[in-house]
């Protein structure tokens, strides 16, 4: 059963509106409790707005502050200074909460509950009516494809079945923003991609996705804005095309009969790897064009000449390092 969703037109009009978050100088400092041992800096003054429909990841190594800037947006600690709204009401208020859907990270559920028992209980505890809970649970059950499953008890479901139903759980209550930590962890390929495709049919509806995980190839194939924390504070922002995209780096490739000769025509210019009839080279245009014409004027027929593009978990690497960070 589909999801009721907005048109384009409507969806526009509603990424013009207020941010769905709002985040002004948020900041966390936990206090030492003994003498001698030191304050920790675990989120630096953040500024950022994510708009109504987006997918926003939010990567960092372990310490990096991601689990605090969560808790601190869903109210379950208190920042130091600064401050945030969700859909216009303060961070941490009733307000706020009852637009909020949220997926924990190992998340637990009664071992003797159903899956529909846990969508129950769930909707119980938000104050929805029971007739309500029925329709939303066996709609949602069915778009996380465990329909099937429904009467079969938690304690017989994989760690795959638990992040479906956690899923539905964080959008029972039909929340406008909704955060995922590790969505996909610990399910398979197909898994993976049935829940790429319901973030999409979400943010189509003009839910806003605040997406935390570590496998960052899932990162790159579904947001639209990344954010990368290190040490407490945001390094880097933007679309995952703008982070991955090298503007001096391009591939050069002719045709593959002719690798020996693209070798030697190629190699005055530097490349950085040569694999059989192509290869990766750093220049500027100029120099990308005096290429281009030393391989032309040895009759080479060039077959592909295309800008290089970093992968996020290139870059990912090259901004964190080995020292990923050290804070909550």
């Amino acid at each position: 059963m589909p999801l009721p969703g907005l048109n384009g037109e409507n969806l526009d009009e509603l990424r013009m509106s207020a941010p769905a978050i709002n985040i002004s100088g948020f900041e966390k400092i936990y206090r030492a409790r003994r003498r001698g041992e030191n304050d920790v800096h675990a989120l630096k003054p953040l500024t950022l707005a994510i708009e109504p429909g987006e997918v926003f990841g939010l990567l960092g190594p372990n310490g990096a502050g991601k689990t605090t800037l969560v808790k601190l947006l869903l109210g379950i600690v208190h920042a130091t200074s600064g401050s945030a709204t969700i859909c216009g009401h303060a961070a941490g208020t009733t307000g706020s909460k009852a637009l909020i859907g949220y997926l924990p990270e190992n998340h637990r559920y009664p071992a003797y509950l159903a899956g529909e028992g846990v969508l129950s209980y769930f909707g119980s505890l938000s104050g929805m009516e029971t007739s309500a809970v029925r329709k939303r649970s066996a709609m949602l059950l069915e778009l996380v494809n465990m329909t099937k499953w429904r009467r079969t008890r938690v304690r017989q479901y994989s760690k795959g079945m638990m992040q479906r139903l956690g899923i539905a759980q964080a959008l029972l209550n039909d929340p406008q923003v909704v955060f995922l930590d590790e969505p996909t962890d610990g399910v398979d390929p197909v898994g993976r991609r049935e829940i790429r495709d319901v973030i999409g049919r979400l943010r189509n509806e003009g839910k806003t996705i605040f997406l935390n995980s570590h496998l960052l190839s899932e990162v790159e194939l579904i947001s639209d804005r990344v954010a990368i924390l290190k040490q407490g504070e945001m390094v880097r922002i933007g679309t995952v095309r703008e982070l991955t995209s090298s503007s001096n780096a391009y591939h050069i490739a002719v045709a593959a009969d002719r690798a020996e000769e693209f070798a030697e025509a190629i190699a005055p210019f530097g490349p950085e790897r040569i694999e059989g009839a192509s290869a990766l080279i750093t220049a500027d245009a100029e120099r990308v064009n005096q290429a281009i014409d030393s391989l032309r004027a040895r009759g080479l027929l060039i077959t592909e000449i295309t800008p290089a593009r970093r992968s996020l978990e290139d870059l990912f690497m090259d901004i964190v390092g080995d020292n990923g960070g050290d804070a909550r």
